[in-house]
């Protein structure tokens, strides 16, 4: 199984222009992804998809594989399937495909193998990461994606909204009767999948949710769900920098 890991990254972000490029202890936030999704033993190959001379500057400066790709997609998704079917036209075919977020600069090369190693069953379409939720403050954010599964480890539904709501149990006590879970936002598609999917309308509850993975579920795809003990750190806003303080 050849597995490709692509890493979208655009300059511009309303809250955070320029956030690829950010230092954090003395390398760029696209460097600190690169290596570490080039440690994780299931990847083929990395490449940074980008849509910018300057990121693909300071990518190529390092050493990194780089793609330039259109400035009209609005997804990280759409960004991914073009850098496949690039390669695809050269006749470098992958398998699986590995959507790796730019903004999460100490991800664990473990995440990416476990969601990649659900592709061991033929009948994955698209699998991605959850993680127990321990805390009040995330529980109740809507920047934090919940999600919900059924028996057989499938999504049924992601929400900004904890899900599901416990009735007749007081808020501050949900965690202490069930088990809620965090959506760790990475993506692996079976690469026919990844073709389909990007051929795919915005959706209802996509667009109540701001959720671009409902569309999927809204056409019937399933989205295979492995649990991983590692949290996601993000940066959203140049604030978020002050959490990687010390980390090396």
């Amino acid at each position: 199984m050849r597995v490709l890991g692509i890493i979208p990254a655009r300059y511009y972000s309303s809250r955070f222009p320029g956030k690829p490029l950010a230092v954090i202890n003395g390398k760029t936030m696209i460097q600190r992804v690169y290596e570490q999704a080039s440690k994780a033993k299931s990847i083929y190959k990395v490449i940074v998809a980008t849509d910018d001379d300057r990121i693909s500057e300071a990518v190529l400066k390092f050493g990194g594989k780089v793609m330039l790709t259109s400035k009209d997609h609005t997804s990280g998704t759409e960004r991914c399937q073009e850098v496949m079917s690039r390669f695809k036209a050269s006749n470098e075919i992958y398998d699986v495909i590995v959507n790796i977020q730019g903004d999460e600069p100490y991800i664990q090369p473990d995440q990416i193998d476990a969601v990649t190693q659900c592709f061991e069953d033929q009948n994955v379409q698209i699998a991605t990461l959850a993680k127990k939720i321990n805390a009040q403050d995330e529980l109740f954010n809507p920047n934090v994606n919940k999600i919900i599964v059924n028996q057989k480890n499938e999504a049924i539904y992601f929400s900004r909204h904890p899900i599901p709501y416990l009735k007749n149990t007081e808020k501050d006590k949900w965690l202490e009767v069930y088990d809620f879970y965090k959506h760790i936002g990475i993506y692996a598609y079976r690469s026919s999948v990844l073709e389909e999917i990007t051929k795919l309308k915005a959706t209802p509850l996509e667009k109540a949710e701001s959720l671009e993975q409902l569309r999927w579920l809204e056409n019937g795809y399933c989205i295979t769900v492995q649990e991983t003990v590692h949290d996601s750190i993000a940066v959203d806003v140049p604030e978020d920098l002050s959490k990687f303080i010390n980390m090396s």
